[in-house]
Protein backbone atom coordinates (compact mmCIF):
# COMPACT_ATOMS: atom_id res chain seq x y z
CA UNK A 1 0.00 0.00 0.00
CA UNK A 2 2.86 2.37 0.85
CA UNK A 3 4.31 1.87 -2.62
CA UNK A 4 1.03 2.86 -4.26
CA UNK A 5 0.77 5.92 -2.03
CA UNK A 6 4.26 7.00 -3.04
CA UNK A 7 3.31 6.64 -6.70
CA UNK A 8 0.29 8.89 -6.23
CA UNK A 9 2.28 11.52 -4.37
CA UNK A 10 5.12 11.50 -6.88
CA UNK A 11 2.62 12.58 -9.53
CA UNK A 12 1.32 15.50 -7.46
CA UNK A 13 2.75 19.01 -7.99
CA UNK A 14 4.44 20.79 -5.11
CA UNK A 15 3.86 24.40 -4.17
CA UNK A 16 7.56 25.08 -3.62
CA UNK A 17 8.83 28.67 -3.67
CA UNK A 18 5.69 29.93 -5.37
CA UNK A 19 4.05 30.30 -1.93
CA UNK A 20 5.72 33.63 -1.26
CA UNK A 21 4.78 35.05 -4.64
CA UNK A 22 1.18 33.93 -4.20
CA UNK A 23 0.98 35.72 -0.89
CA UNK A 24 2.56 38.87 -2.32
CA UNK A 25 -0.02 38.77 -5.07
CA UNK A 26 -3.00 38.65 -2.73
CA UNK A 27 -2.90 42.42 -2.37
CA UNK A 28 -0.83 43.17 -5.43
CA UNK A 29 2.24 44.50 -3.64
CA UNK A 30 5.50 43.40 -2.05
CA UNK A 31 4.13 44.02 1.45
CA UNK A 32 0.40 43.17 1.35
CA UNK A 33 -1.94 43.92 4.21
CA UNK A 34 -3.21 40.75 5.87
CA UNK A 35 -6.85 41.20 6.85
CA UNK A 36 -8.13 37.76 7.86
CA UNK A 37 -7.43 34.04 7.45
CA UNK A 38 -10.43 33.31 5.25
CA UNK A 39 -9.64 36.05 2.75
CA UNK A 40 -5.99 35.01 2.51
CA UNK A 41 -6.76 31.38 1.66
CA UNK A 42 -9.56 32.21 -0.74
CA UNK A 43 -7.28 34.58 -2.65
CA UNK A 44 -4.49 32.02 -2.61
CA UNK A 45 -6.61 29.31 -4.21
CA UNK A 46 -8.05 31.72 -6.77
CA UNK A 47 -4.52 32.58 -7.87
CA UNK A 48 -3.61 28.94 -8.45
CA UNK A 49 -2.03 28.18 -5.08
CA UNK A 50 -2.63 25.01 -3.10
CA UNK A 51 -2.86 23.84 0.50
CA UNK A 52 0.90 23.96 1.01
CA UNK A 53 3.80 21.54 1.20
CA UNK A 54 2.30 19.71 4.19
CA UNK A 55 -0.28 18.13 1.88
CA UNK A 56 2.24 16.75 -0.60
CA UNK A 57 5.17 14.33 -0.90
CA UNK A 58 6.65 12.56 2.14
CA UNK A 59 4.75 14.70 4.62
CA UNK A 60 1.46 13.69 3.02
CA UNK A 61 2.46 10.02 3.10
CA UNK A 62 3.33 10.25 6.78
CA UNK A 63 0.02 11.88 7.67
CA UNK A 64 -1.95 9.36 5.61
CA UNK A 65 -0.23 6.39 7.26
CA UNK A 66 -0.94 7.68 10.77
CA UNK A 67 -4.56 8.62 10.12
CA UNK A 68 -5.49 5.55 8.08
CA UNK A 69 -4.11 3.33 10.83
CA UNK A 70 -6.07 5.21 13.50
CA UNK A 71 -9.31 5.00 11.52
CA UNK A 72 -8.81 1.30 10.93
CA UNK A 73 -7.80 0.40 14.50
CA UNK A 74 -10.58 2.43 16.13
CA UNK A 75 -13.31 1.36 13.69
CA UNK A 76 -14.14 4.92 12.67
CA UNK A 77 -17.09 5.21 10.29
CA UNK A 78 -17.22 8.93 9.56
CA UNK A 79 -14.40 11.47 9.50
CA UNK A 80 -14.99 15.22 9.49
CA UNK A 81 -12.13 17.58 8.67
CA UNK A 82 -12.13 21.25 9.64
CA UNK A 83 -9.94 22.96 7.06
CA UNK A 84 -9.96 20.49 4.17
CA UNK A 85 -8.13 22.85 1.81
CA UNK A 86 -7.87 21.73 -1.80
CA UNK A 87 -8.36 18.05 -0.95
CA UNK A 88 -4.86 16.93 -1.95
CA UNK A 89 -4.21 15.12 1.34
CA UNK A 90 -7.61 13.43 1.11
CA UNK A 91 -6.47 11.59 -2.00
CA UNK A 92 -4.33 9.36 0.22
CA UNK A 93 -7.02 8.71 2.83
CA UNK A 94 -8.88 5.47 3.47
CA UNK A 95 -12.03 6.73 5.22
CA UNK A 96 -15.42 4.98 4.93
CA UNK A 97 -17.26 8.32 4.95
CA UNK A 98 -15.85 11.85 4.87
CA UNK A 99 -17.07 15.42 5.35
CA UNK A 100 -14.69 18.28 4.59
CA UNK A 101 -15.24 21.86 5.71
CA UNK A 102 -13.33 25.04 4.89
CA UNK A 103 -13.63 28.81 5.20
CA UNK A 104 -12.64 29.22 1.56
CA UNK A 105 -15.44 28.98 -0.99
CA UNK A 106 -12.79 28.43 -3.66
CA UNK A 107 -11.36 25.46 -1.77
CA UNK A 108 -14.79 23.85 -1.47
CA UNK A 109 -15.40 24.26 -5.20
CA UNK A 110 -12.02 22.66 -5.96
CA UNK A 111 -12.79 19.70 -3.69
CA UNK A 112 -16.27 19.17 -5.08
CA UNK A 113 -14.88 19.10 -8.61
CA UNK A 114 -12.00 16.80 -7.67
CA UNK A 115 -14.23 14.25 -5.93
CA UNK A 116 -17.46 14.71 -7.87
CA UNK A 117 -17.64 10.98 -8.65
CA UNK A 118 -17.12 9.86 -5.04
CA UNK A 119 -20.42 9.65 -3.11
CA UNK A 120 -18.53 8.97 0.13
CA UNK A 121 -17.14 12.50 0.26
CA UNK A 122 -19.05 15.70 1.01
CA UNK A 123 -17.75 19.27 1.24
CA UNK A 124 -19.34 22.18 3.08
CA UNK A 125 -18.47 25.84 3.51
CA UNK A 126 -17.85 26.88 7.10
CA UNK A 127 -20.13 29.73 8.10
CA UNK A 128 -20.93 31.34 11.43
CA UNK A 129 -22.88 28.34 12.70
CA UNK A 130 -21.91 24.92 13.99
CA UNK A 131 -22.23 22.07 11.44
CA UNK A 132 -25.45 20.13 11.99
CA UNK A 133 -23.71 16.81 11.40
CA UNK A 134 -21.24 14.99 13.63
CA UNK A 135 -18.54 12.36 13.14
CA UNK A 136 -16.71 9.63 15.03
CA UNK A 137 -13.44 11.46 14.38
CA UNK A 138 -12.84 15.13 13.66
CA UNK A 139 -9.57 16.40 12.19
CA UNK A 140 -7.54 19.60 12.27
CA UNK A 141 -4.48 19.16 10.05
CA UNK A 142 -1.99 21.98 9.50
CA UNK A 143 -4.72 24.47 10.40
CA UNK A 144 -4.25 25.84 13.92
CA UNK A 145 -1.03 27.75 13.22
CA UNK A 146 -2.75 29.46 10.30
CA UNK A 147 -5.50 30.90 12.52
CA UNK A 148 -3.97 34.20 13.55
CA UNK A 149 -7.16 35.71 14.99
CA UNK A 150 -8.05 34.65 18.56
CA UNK A 151 -11.76 34.60 17.77
CA UNK A 152 -11.26 32.37 14.73
CA UNK A 153 -8.99 30.03 16.70
CA UNK A 154 -11.56 29.71 19.48
CA UNK A 155 -14.37 29.02 16.99
CA UNK A 156 -12.25 26.39 15.24
CA UNK A 157 -11.42 24.55 18.46
CA UNK A 158 -15.01 24.69 19.72
CA UNK A 159 -16.42 23.37 16.45
CA UNK A 160 -13.75 20.68 16.25
CA UNK A 161 -14.66 19.20 19.63
CA UNK A 162 -18.41 19.87 19.48
CA UNK A 163 -18.74 17.97 16.20
CA UNK A 164 -16.97 14.86 17.44
CA UNK A 165 -18.81 11.93 18.94
CA UNK A 166 -15.65 10.26 20.24
CA UNK A 167 -12.23 11.20 18.81
CA UNK A 168 -10.31 14.32 17.80
CA UNK A 169 -6.99 14.37 15.93
CA UNK A 170 -4.86 17.51 15.74
CA UNK A 171 -1.75 17.86 13.60
CA UNK A 172 -0.04 21.09 14.59
CA UNK A 173 2.71 22.74 16.56
CA UNK A 174 2.02 23.18 20.28
CA UNK A 175 3.83 26.33 21.33
CA UNK A 176 3.13 30.05 21.52
CA UNK A 177 5.14 31.81 18.84
CA UNK A 178 4.31 34.53 16.31
CA UNK A 179 6.78 34.46 13.38
CA UNK A 180 7.18 37.24 10.84
CA UNK A 181 4.75 35.67 8.34
CA UNK A 182 1.43 37.50 8.84
CA UNK A 183 -0.64 34.38 8.09
CA UNK A 184 1.15 32.17 10.65
CA UNK A 185 0.78 32.07 14.43
CA UNK A 186 1.85 29.08 16.51
CA UNK A 187 -0.30 28.35 19.55
CA UNK A 188 -0.11 26.09 22.57
CA UNK A 189 -3.52 24.61 21.83
CA UNK A 190 -3.24 22.12 24.71
CA UNK A 191 -3.91 25.00 27.10
CA UNK A 192 -7.25 25.63 25.39
CA UNK A 193 -8.22 21.96 25.64
CA UNK A 194 -7.25 21.73 29.32
CA UNK A 195 -9.39 24.76 30.15
CA UNK A 196 -12.30 24.41 27.73
CA UNK A 197 -12.64 20.63 27.29
CA UNK A 198 -11.46 19.01 30.55
CA UNK A 199 -13.69 15.98 29.86
CA UNK A 200 -11.45 15.01 26.93
CA UNK A 201 -8.23 13.07 27.50
CA UNK A 202 -5.19 12.66 25.31
CA UNK A 203 -4.83 9.07 24.12
CA UNK A 204 -1.99 9.36 21.65
CA UNK A 205 0.96 11.33 20.35
CA UNK A 206 2.94 10.68 17.16
CA UNK A 207 6.16 12.59 16.61
CA UNK A 208 6.70 13.85 13.10
CA UNK A 209 8.87 11.56 11.02
CA UNK A 210 10.24 14.66 9.29
CA UNK A 211 10.82 17.27 12.05
CA UNK A 212 11.37 20.87 11.05
CA UNK A 213 14.64 21.66 9.29
CA UNK A 214 15.06 25.24 8.08
CA UNK A 215 17.22 24.01 5.20
CA UNK A 216 14.37 21.77 3.97
CA UNK A 217 11.19 23.81 4.47
CA UNK A 218 9.18 21.89 1.86
CA UNK A 219 10.04 18.42 3.19
CA UNK A 220 9.82 18.98 6.97
CA UNK A 221 7.28 20.26 9.48
CA UNK A 222 6.99 21.54 13.05
CA UNK A 223 3.65 19.72 13.45
CA UNK A 224 3.06 16.49 15.39
CA UNK A 225 -0.04 14.34 15.89
CA UNK A 226 -2.17 14.59 19.04
CA UNK A 227 -5.16 12.29 19.58
CA UNK A 228 -7.99 12.83 22.07
CA UNK A 229 -10.98 10.82 23.28
CA UNK A 230 -14.16 11.76 25.11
Amino acid sequence: MLRSLKKIVSQTPVLGPVAASIYRGVRGGANPVFTNSGEYWDARYKMGGNSGSGSYNELALFKAEVLNEFVRNHHVSRVMEFGCGDGAQLGLAAYPDYVGLDVSKQAIEICRARYRDDPGKKFLLIDAGQPAITADLTLSLDVIYHLVEDRVFDQHMSSLFNASQKYVAIYASNEDHHPSDPHVRHRRFMTWIEKQRPDWRQIGFVKNRYPWDATKPQQTSFADFYFFEK
